[in-house]
């Protein structure tokens, strides 16, 4: 069982990816840099999606259904 839920807001990037690796292609899809950046032990969903002007609902809803 995951320590974190993916919808967590606090949960830092590189956390959701050591956690769950299958969220990777969602990132790499939208050509986000956050797979091996050295600030994703600092970002979260919150700070990726403002930064790639991404709608952080549906991107949420992509990661969960990565994971499932």
């Amino acid at each position: 069982m995951p320590e974190e839920p993916i919808d967590n807001p606090d949960l830092v990037l590189s956390e959701m990816m050591r956690i769950w690796p299958q969220i990777i292609p969602v990132f790499l899809h939208h050509r986000m840099a956050c797979v091996g950046c050295l600030i994703a032990p600092f970002h979260t969903v919150i700070d990726a999606c403002a930064e790639y002007e991404l709608d952080e609902r549906m991107f949420r809803a992509e990661l969960r259904a990565a994971i499932h």
